[in-house]
């Protein structure tokens, strides 16, 4: 077994439980979500960029998408001053 496998953490939502989730959320959160779908990690003021969305509405987005557990964020490795969001499946 590899060590990637090893070291992968179980996604943990279904893509059916992911879309479920996903679809009780605003649509702002939706839009937040497709654009990390296509390109991740991403910081807020990148999401802002792509999403075309002001960075309150984006900020407002990724709070939900974290608290039903869509979204995660970490540093960024090229500039510890910022976050950098991506999905959790």
């Amino acid at each position: 077994m590899s060590a990637l496998t090893e070291n992968a953490a179980p996604a943990p939502f279904t893509d059916e439980e992911f879309r479920d989730t996903l679809r009780e959320l605003p649509p702002s959160a939706k839009l937040v979500a497709k654009v990390l779908e296509d390109d991740a990690p991403l910081s807020q003021g990148d999401l802002a960029e792509n999403s075309l969305l002001p960075d309150r509405t984006v900020r407002y987005a990724l709070n939900r998408l974290e608290e039903s557990e869509l979204v995660d964020s970490r540093y960024s490795f090229t500039d510890a001053r910022k976050q950098v969001y991506f999905l959790t499946v």
